[in-house]
């Protein structure tokens, strides 16, 4: 394990330019992560580990998972307090920080999924990483991320994903692509919005159907609404007229999987 000493270090600026900036994320097709457990999702998923940096002094034990990860062809490093601190952008992170490469989902990993949330500029980091965490734990197929989502790979989506994020297949694909591979598959699109022709979401099929889920300001864009087959809403007797994204997208998920 090399001890690095000087802000100028080359590994430690990588990582920190992992955590500030989309541009080099999407350039390098890396991510940053954070934490033992994380660590130990990457691992167990396959994922290519490639620089990890561990607190000096740290009480966070992953003597087995750095074995691991040395054992991979990652590059191991430790940095004192305040050099540690340099790659992350939160003010208090765990005690490992490591990068790997990101998993990548192309179009062709929609074929024969027969349920599938499509994510229509959802822009808060914390509520796509909270959608993609419980799309897994209720076994959905697929999300689609469409034009104007929050990055994918930022820290905040990573970490809010509980390690999801190497295991679920997320396609980035533009709306109307998605919704005609979708649709030549035989899946029914609904788009969920409060309309006068809405339908409740029980009162459709969901065994094969494509669902999206809208931004949380303005809800599912116009092209989303022309491109469906009909809109949904998720009923509800008090007097709030909408939900946050990530827990109507999590009431979707659960009535599309149950």
């Amino acid at each position: 394990m090399v001890e690095i000493t000087s802000r100028q270090n080359t590994a430690l600026k990588h990582l920190a330019r992992l955590g500030r900036e989309k541009k080099y994320r999407r350039t390098t097709g890396e991510m940053l992560c954070e934490g033992g457990k994380m660590l130990y999702e990457a691992l167990a998923s396959g994922a290519q580990v490639k620089t990890v940096l561990t607190r000096q002094n740290g009480r966070e034990d992953c003597a087995a998972l750095l074995g691991q990860a040395e054992q991979q062809g990652a590059a191991l490093y430790t940095a004192p307090e305040h050099l540690f601190l340099q790659a992350s952008e939160v003010e208090t992170p765990q005690d490992v920080i490591f990068s790997c490469v990101q998993p990548r989902w192309t179009q062709a990993a929609l074929v024969g999924k027969r349920q599938v949330l499509l994510l229509d500029g959802l822009q808060d980091p914390g509520n796509l990483g909270t959608i993609l965490r419980t799309a897994e734990a209720f076994a959905l197929d697929a999300v689609v991320l469409c034009e104007g989502c929050a990055d994918l790979f930022s820290p905040k989506v990573v970490r809010s994903t509980m390690g999801a994020v190497f295991r679920l297949p997320c396609v980035q694909l533009a709306l109307e692509q998605a919704v005609r591979t979708l649709r030549q598959a035989g899946l029914a699109i609904y788009a969920t919005a409060l309309h006068r022709d809405s339908v409740p979401l029980g009162g459709v099929p969901l065994q094969n159907a494509a669902v999206i889920i809208g931004s949380e300001g303005r809800g599912v864009s116009e092209q989303a609404l022309a491109l469906s087959d009909r809109r949904v809403i998720i009923p509800m007797g008090g007097r709030a007229e909408s939900l946050n994204a990530g827990v109507a997208a999590a009431i979707v998920i659960y009535e599309m999987t149950k």
